[in-house]
């Protein structure tokens, strides 16, 4: 990237406070920390405009406040853990049938554990064959392969299919309920409740559109495998042909996932797409027909890759300071390099603006060990910026150094003295 770094060494005074933090930081520290600073500025920078977002329909993006007509939205680029836009992403909402993406994530998970076969053939109770809403019409009495419902989950949204899934998996979709906000829990969904596989309505069943997102980017990552039955664009079965609902699957501008529809919901869709290594998900709900939902749906995704790109600083040990000083070591100097994959996704033309610093106490204490943390690489943008202004990341020892011995340091001191 041709990107210069600039070196602020910190006094050993301050070597404390340096150490303390990144002894404690996770190791994916630099994704999740732009996530939350990204989601932490929107907030600040726009605390005004978000609280009328009822009212003037603004949503909040890293490019500033921009008008649209869905209730709910939120769009991620997965790849850095980046919000590029959100409005109400928080709040709950109904989900429809943007739920069956989780019933879809068990099922995937029961196949990936061998516990659940795609040839398996299930029974088709009366409950599943009576259920209304969309169907991909199962044969009361007959049986069904985990294979064709699953395409009759995702791609026709069939509710008996999810019922019929359900009943197997967990006796009763009641219980599959329970089921579902276990796994919730566990995948971090803490703005969604589950009463039924389906999404149908009723009381105390919603989700978060953070969730959805959230849900979607285990989805495909949890489970690349299975991915491709979001992808399908028709499936025929009982002699009845039906397209995915997907209109953004259908036109090839996303590779999955799905879409919902109630009164109490409005139109809604979950979509993924891929392109150039960067992986986008948008999350729309509230919206007032299918015609809008794929307008928008087309257009936000469209608005996402274009006004944005995804910079890579630094791959993972790659050398960020070459020669940090070493006192009374057995090296004089020492390498730090990146912790990991530094890429940051900032809007068109923001990378020449970045400045990059490696921050570290210097000199640097022997003995060090290879791949001890040390330091930090700061990103700093200017001020002003639609973007967090400054992120920082933990580097890395290259090399080990060994402390010297007694006559080592007695003599290295007294070089030191006269200025060798």
């Amino acid at each position: 990237m041709g990107t210069s770094v600039q070196t602020r060494r910190a006094l050993m005074g301050g070597i404390g406070a340096f150490t303390v933090g990144l002894g404690l930081a996770p190791k994916d520290f630099g994704a999740r920390a732009l996530a939350a600073s990204a989601r932490t500025q929107i907030k600040k920078r726009n605390a005004q405009a978000e609280s009328a977002t009822s009212l003037d329909g603004m949503a909040q993006t890293l490019l500033g406040p921009m008008p649209i007509p869905a209730r709910w939205a939120y769009i991620i680029d997965v790849t850095t853990n980046t919000v590029l836009l959100e409005k109400a992403s928080n709040e709950r909402m109904v989900p429809s049938s943007l739920t069956k993406m989780m019933t879809a994530y068990i099922v995937f998970a029961f196949l990936a554990a061998g516990r659940l076969q795609l040839d398996q053939q299930l029974p088709v109770s009366e409950k599943a064959w009576r259920m209304q809403g969309s169907k991909m019409f199962v044969p009361l009495g007959k049986t069904v392969s985990v294979s064709d419902l699953i395409q009759g989950m995702v791609i026709q949204s069939g509710n008996d299919a999810c019922i019929v899934l359900a009943e197997h998996l967990a006796g009763s979709e009641e219980r599959f309920a329970v089921m579902m906000n276990e796994m919730g829990q566990r995948l971090g969904l803490t703005g969604s409740h589950f009463m039924n596989a389906t999404g149908w309505p009723v009381d105390n069943h919603y989700m978060t559109a953070h969730d959805v997102g959230l849900l979607a980017a285990h989805l495909i990552r949890d489970f690349p495998q299975y991915y491709h039955f979001f992808n399908e664009k028709e499936f025929l079965f009982n002699h009845i042909r039906q397209g995915n609902r997907n209109v953004l699957v259908d036109k090839g501008l996303a590779d999955g996932l799905k879409t919902g529809h109630t009164d109490a919901g409005g139109f809604g869709l979950c979509a993924s797409s891929l392109r150039n290594g960067t992986r986008v998900i948008i999350v729309l709900n509230g919206l007032a027909s299918s015609n809008q939902r794929a307008r928008e749906g087309e257009r936000l995704m469209s608005w996402a890759f274009s006004n944005f790109e995804t910079v890579s600083f630094y791959k993972k040990g790659q050398v960020v300071e070459a020669q940090a000083p070493v006192w009374m070591g057995n090296h004089n100097t020492v390498s730090l390099i990146a912790s990991q994959d530094i890429k940051m996704t900032l809007p068109l033309g923001m990378r020449e603006k970045a400045t990059v610093s490696a921050d570290y106490p210097a000199p640097l204490m022997p003995p060090l060990k290879q791949g001890q943390p040390y330091g930090v690489l700061k990103i700093t943008l200017p001020n002003g910026s639609s973007v967090p202004t400054e992120r920082e990341y933990p580097l890395l020892i290259g090399t080990s150094v060994d402390a010297l011995g007694f006559m080592g340091r007695i003599l290295s001191r007294v070089g030191y003295g006269f200025g060798q």
